[in-house]
């Protein structure tokens, strides 16, 4: 079960006036998937499957680390990013 301040700061990600790089657009992936579903126990799409694959690395990158860590991790990548792109 996910905080509410993780639940806003999902949101408030979405609200930020300018995209984030894709590198950090993967680093936020990873860390939600982690915080809100565990460990990536998924097979790795193919080759050709760029996007997927990239997604599914950001999320495996961070096996292994508690839901818990995950979402304060992700918290405070947003608040970053809400101080870089504000």
């Amino acid at each position: 079960m996910v905080s509410q301040a993780f639940e806003a700061k999902a949101e408030a990600v979405n609200k930020l006036p300018t995209t984030p790089s894709n590198e950090e657009l993967l680093e936020l992936y990873g860390l939600y998937k982690q915080a809100t579903v565990g460990d990536n126990d998924k097979p790795r799409p193919s080759g050709f499957n760029f996007k997927d694959k990239y997604k599914w690395d950001a999320w495996d990158k961070v096996k292994g680390m508690s839901q818990e860590d995950a979402e304060q991790k992700y918290i405070a990548l947003v608040e970053s990013l809400e101080q870089k792109y504000a």
